[in-house]
């Protein structure tokens, strides 16, 4: 028993090692695109192969801890939910280095009017306080707080809904701008991306912790 809980320790300290990585690379996105740092776009880039291989050395571990520990119950749970979170964690970190991408290629600095006017700020913001929030909720095996990304995926799909519209007003606005425009619209696309992600990751931890619950509750009776 002592080693199965050391196991699980150990692949929990894995994913939120990944976890950080792919907050910082979100960090990152932020100021890049505030800033439009060029050099901090292409070093998201660069920590992309990192993310990637956290991704498979704990599906490695994943695999290897069903096939030799044969874990049932809430360990089953544990570790086919820590798989499925680890997809999640690697997507998102993509959909961040694709956001740089646009970022390193640009030759000129977006204006910010059209970053407000459509609110991508406001997208990456949400975004990046869901998977904080996220990692909180996996780590203090807190449902309550999972289940808050729910309507800031909703406020995500609603943003992303109006883009379209607001992009053609600033096209009507800024003609001489409008490879900017179309920029920030597909960054925006990427961002509901995000909040689906992190709705997928909400629910294996909604999925682990709430079957552990009822699993010690019975313990108890």
């Amino acid at each position: 028993m002592l080693h199965l809980e050391n196991e699980i320790q150990e692949l929990r300290d894995k994913l939120l090692s990944m976890w950080d990585l792919v907050i910082k690379q979100l960090d990152k996105t932020e100021v890049s695109f505030k800033t439009f740092d060029r050099d901090l776009a292409m070093e998201i880039e660069e920590t992309e192969k990192r993310v990637n291989a956290y991704e498979l050395t704990i599906d490695r571990a994943c695999e290897d801890f069903i096939a030799l520990l044969q874990p049932v119950a809430s360990d089953l749970r544990f570790v086919l939910s820590t798989l499925k979170i680890n997809t999640n964690l690697e997507r998102i970190a993509d959909i961040a280095c694709g956001i740089a991408e646009f970022i390193s290629d640009t030759d000129e600095e977006v204006n910010a009017d059209i970053i407000s006017h459509m609110e991508a700020d406001k997208m990456l913001y949400l975004s990046i306080e869901m998977v904080k929030d996220l990692r909180e909720a996996y780590l203090l095996e807190n449902t309550k707080l999972a289940r808050t990304v729910y309507k800031r995926d909703k406020m995500l799909d609603e943003l992303n809904d109006v883009a379209s519209y607001k992009a053609i007003e600033c096209l009507d606005k800024y003609p001489q701008q409008r490879r900017q425009t179309l920029h920030v619209l597909s960054i925006i696309r990427k961002l509901e991306r995000v909040g689906d992600q992190s709705k997928n990751i909400a629910e294996e931890i909604i999925f682990y912790i709430d079957a552990k619950v009822v699993k010690h509750k019975k313990s108890d009776k």
